[in-house]
Parts: C-alpha cells; sequence; structure tokens
C-alpha cells in the first residue's frame, strides 16, 4: 500500500472513500504482487511493470479505468470505451450499488496477460 495513494484517496468525499478502499483492496485481491502507486496524480496499479487499472477521483464520481480491454465488450450504464477501446471504465456516484466482483471479473480478464 502506498502511503500517496492513501493521502489521494483520505481527501475524497466520505462515500468516494469508501468507493475508493473498496477498489484498492478488489485490485489487491485480483491481481497478487500488483503494485500501487501514485503516477500523474492519480493511484495506478501494475502487473510486470505494465498498467492494469486506474483509479481517479471526480467532483461527483469515482472512475475505474482497466487497461488492455479491447476484447471486454462496452455495457451500456456500466462499462463505458475510452479512446480506440482499449480502456474501458466504471463511473460510480454517490449512493449507486456497485457490483465490485463484476469489476473483479472485468479486472481479472484484463490483467492476465500481463
Amino acid at each position: 500500500m502506498s502511503d500517496d495513494v492513501t493521502r489521494y484517496i483520505n481527501k475524497a468525499q466520505p462515500w468516494q472513500i469508501d468507493v475508493c478502499e473498496k477498489l484498492r483492496a478488489m485490485v489487491g485481491q485480483t491481481i497478487p504482487d500488483v503494485e500501487e502507486r501514485l503516477q500523474y496524480g492519480k493511484p495506478h496499479y501494475l502487473k510486470n511493470g505494465q498498467y492494469a487499472a486506474v483509479i481517479a477521483v471526480a467532483r461527483d464520481k469515482v472512475s475505474f479505468m482497466v487497461f488492455n480491454a479491447a476484447d471486454i465488450p462496452e455495457v451500456k450504464g456500466f462499462l463505458r470505451a475510452l479512446g480506440n477501446g482499449d480502456r474501458k471504465a466504471v463511473d460510480i456516484r454517490d449512493g449507486q450499488t456497485v457490483d465490485y466482483g463484476a469489476v473483479a471479473n472485468i479486472l481479472e480478464k484484463t490483467a492476465t496477460s500481463l
């Protein structure tokens, strides 16, 4: 666990801190030996030196982005494509129920090739 990432998370709103901590724990359980670091001002998670995921806190949401997701289909209202589709993101808002198991399944699929 990176102290820089902890400080980043603790600056967020209480509901966002809860979401970030759940995402952080889910990443650690899903990717053995994941490297966590604050990079480009956001928590990044790497496996074997390659990007696996990013947590980003915005004013009204927390976004969780995975890399290497070209083969993962978009899911309307849940998983959106970014750029050329190689990155996908889940946006979580205050009060929203989150299926962390589904998010972990996506991360597991995208991180296996790293």
